[in-house]
């Protein structure tokens, strides 16, 4: 019965999906003001009624229920309690259903706080929000239905895979479902704005938060994706360059992109035609990503297993819908005439640099992405882009990137100086240069790229705090009123402090770990002794030990450095009984400075384990960067700007208004 409410729940929302598509579009384009109404209320309505069927689903992993074909699959009455409930979401049909439940959030959203939206505005938002549920609530009912049942029904279900049943991914693909779904929003934004004819600063000061909230959310699930990964996986690295990692990447840098170009619209009324076009791909990457990960195209620890017709549907989808806001963008993009003329070195200058260095980032990737993919489809040679390739095409995209970063956001607009901009750095740059120039002597010269690594990651921090310290340190007033000043500065500006910095973190963590990281792979007899970068590491043996659904062989090695105990490390290798597979956990021992990475491998006939130490340092400060530029997002959210936005419309009369 549960089961059947849910799919009850799901026919339900398609239909108001399509009412709601089609009324208000309909509506404003006659200015009818009772069709232009519906928009609202229908997207609170398809929240409530696929939160319904989300409800329903948990609930029948909960009391494992398999009697329905998705939770006999996968999951188990073994599992413990998180991982039935995360399970709803580590799977095609569940993970499809909270894809359109967050889709409906976004929309729901726009409808209960986009009160300052204009009405036609806001009801062609919400009529395109509505239009792509209507092809995802399609794609999931029509071959993808979560609800499906079994007769007979098993006495057990099959389990969930093992590397999924744990804590990362049960906050994993929510988090990155928002970025992805929350790019939605941005789209709908730029096709009501298109259908409009009204592309301007309002435009984008409505635009920013949705782009904001969908870029810190992927932030965070990109970094918990890395983070599981190499916890989980046991290759001690954050990033393998995988398609299905690229797929998640690619739409991060494209909203990246459009949250810089959106300040320029917002403050210039420039840069209108581009920043539509960003919106629109940006959307569209994430629709690609959906493709890749359900088409069955890709072989990954990422991918779902999914039949090509599931495939054929979402490149359907991903045709019509990307198609489809193209042409329209081509028939109205002539229309859409720039505002203010700029320098080339200003602060608009600047951002147009950003947006060219991370398109042209976006579509190395994309292309390391693809091209195996298609020259498979053509019957060429199967080849694998790998890390070689990432590196020497997509890195050299940043260094400019960097470099400018600090600099841009001192520019001033329309026309700045770029040596008073310089002369207000000088500082950041003199530390920077001494301090690479340190590094550099006390190093291995071949070590250059490592010390290039560094610099840019500390003239990334430098530099971004020059600004507002150099704004606050005006002569007179003492300490007193410096604080004053620091603290008064808006919160956009300490937003891009915050997050610019949390790049320069993240771009040190990466190089750290890049060129310093220590590996050693040996056979080891319990009590035998190695040495890892200046650490004596003492295998201890291995012991069998249960957990609630494994069996587990667990190594221990005791760390000590310089006599002096560190810390017991253990590592695991269990074995999953009911999905008959096993895993691998690391042992990882973290400080600020480094991780302790330990993996224990396979049995030798002499009593021999094969393990592998690794050393990395600086590893956590990867993570620590990216939820400092997630933090800049979030405070970036919280400025009074977007708190207040436009001013309040008139309500609605009889006849809507020609705007």
């Amino acid at each position: 019965m549960i089961a059947e409410l849910g799919h009850f729940a799901l026919v339900l929302a398609f239909a108001v999906a399509i009412v709601q598509g089609t009324l208000p579009l309909l509506g404003a384009a006659r200015r009818d003001a009772a069709l232009v109404a519906v928009a609202p209320p229908a997207a609170l309505v398809q929240l409530l009624l696929i939160s319904i069927a989300f409800g329903a689903l948990v609930h029948l992993y909960v009391v494992s229920d398999f009697s329905v074909a998705n939770v006999a699959a996968n999951s188990h009455q073994s599992k413990p309690l998180v991982y039935r409930i995360s399970g709803v979401w580590g799977n095609h049909e569940g993970s499809l259903l909270l894809w359109v439940w967050i889709l409906a959030l976004f929309g729901s959203a726009v409808a209960a706080f986009g009160g300052n939206l204009p009405v036609l505005f806001k009801s062609r938002v919400l009529a395109i929000q509505a239009l792509i549920g209507v092809g995802f609530l399609a794609f999931m009912l029509f071959t993808s239905n979560p609800f499906e049942r079994l007769d007979p029904a098993p006495l057990e279900g099959r389990g969930l895979n093992p590397i999924l049943q744990d804590p990362g991914l049960a906050m994993h693909p929510p988090m990155l479902y928002l970025g992805y779904v929350g790019f939605s929003t941005t789209f709908s934004f730029a096709i009501a704005g298109l259908l409009e004819g009204r592309i301007d600063p309002s435009w984008a000061r409505w635009l920013r938060p949705w782009t904001l909230a969908a870029w810190t959310a992927l932030t965070l699930g990109i970094a918990l994706g890395s983070w599981w990964a190499y916890y989980e996986l046991g290759w001690g690295g954050f990033w393998f360059w995988d398609p299905v990692e690229n797929a998640s990447f690619m739409p991060w840098l494209a909203g990246t992109a459009l949250l810089h170009s959106a300040i320029v619209v917002e403050k210039r009324d420039t840069l209108k035609s581009w920043t539509i076009l960003l919106a629109i791909l940006t959307f569209a990457l994430s629709l690609l990503g959906t493709f890749l990960v359900r088409s069955g195209v890709l072989t990954s620890v990422h991918a779902f297993a999914s039949d090509p017709a599931r495939g054929v549907f979402i490149l359907a989808l991903l045709v019509v819908a990307v198609g489809g806001a193209l042409a329209l963008y081509a028939w109205r993009a002539p229309s859409l005439q720039g505002g203010g003329m700029f320098a080339p070195v200003s602060r608009e200058g600047a951002l147009l640099l950003n947006n060219l260095l991370l398109a042209s980032a976006t579509a190395t990737v994309l292309l390391g992405t693809l091209y195996p993919l298609a020259l498979d489809v053509v019957g060429g040679p199967k080849i694998s882009v790998g890390p070689p390739y990432f590196n020497a095409t997509f890195v050299p995209l940043m260094i400019p990137l960097f470099l400018a970063l600090p600099i841009g956001a001192v520019l001033a607009w329309k026309r700045g100086e770029l040596g008073g901009a310089l002369q207000r750095l000088w500082l950041a740059a003199a530390a920077t240069l001494g301090v690479s120039i340190v590094l550099l002597l006390v190093s291995d010269l071949a070590r250059g790229l490592a010390i290039l690594g560094y610099g840019l990651g500390l003239w990334l921090i430098l530099g971004s705090l020059a600004d507002p310290l150099g704004r606050a340190a005006l002569p007179g007033g003492g300490l007193a009123r410096f604080w004053r000043r620091l603290c008064g500065l808006p919160r956009a500006s300490w937003a891009m402090v915050v997050a610019h910095v949390g790049l320069g973190v993240l771009v040190i963590g990466v190089t750290a770990t890049s060129t310093g990281q220590s590996e050693r792979i040996l056979a080891m007899k319990p009590g035998e002794v190695a040495e890892l970068a200046g650490y004596s590491v003492r295998f201890e043996g291995v012991r069998e030990v249960r957990g609630p659904n494994w069996i587990a062989q667990r190594g221990t090695f005791a760390v000590s450095r310089d006599g002096a105990f560190v810390a017991e490390i253990a590592s695991d290798k269990r074995f999953f009984v009911v999905e008959q597979r096993p895993t691998t956990e690391a042992g990882i021992h973290t400080t600020l400075w480094r991780d302790l990475y330990f993996v224990l491998g396979e049995p030798a006939p002499d009593g021999a384990w094969t393990v592998r130490l690794y050393h990395n340092p600086l590893v956590v400060w990867i993570w620590g960067g990216a939820v400092l530029m997630a933090l800049g997002g979030l405070l970036s959210l919280s400025d009074r700007r977007f708190r207040v936005g436009a001013p309040r419309p008139a309500r609605v009369p009889a006849a809507v208004p020609a705007e």
